[in-house]
């Protein structure tokens, strides 16, 4: 199992609407590590690592949101595993 890592950025009405408690269940649903948190602009930002099945899973949601939330864009970025050493083994909501 080779590890993946990436970015993502997610843009629209994703701020207020329990955006970040939504990714973090369902990364953890996936099992992976990593952190969400909001940004100043009102866009969502994620790192994630893990299996590429898992973090292609967890895409799919991040063009679905929560149920109040309207997701116009979702942008990927992939990293490298060395981005992963400093991501907590859960994860978790920055604030």
């Amino acid at each position: 199992m080779a590890l993946a890592v990436r970015r993502y950025r997610v843009e629209g009405e994703v701020q207020g609407v329990g955006f970040r408690w939504y990714v973090r269940e369902q990364a953890r649903t996936l099992e992976l590590a990593g952190w969400v948190r909001n940004e100043p602009d009102g866009a969502v930002v994620l790192v994630a690592a893990g299996e590429a099945s898992s973090l292609d899973a967890l895409e799919r949601e991040l063009h679905l949101g929560p149920r109040h939330s309207t997701v116009t864009s979702v942008v990927r970025r992939e990293l490298t595993s060395f981005d992963a050493v400093d991501l907590p083994p859960t994860f978790m909501i920055e604030r």
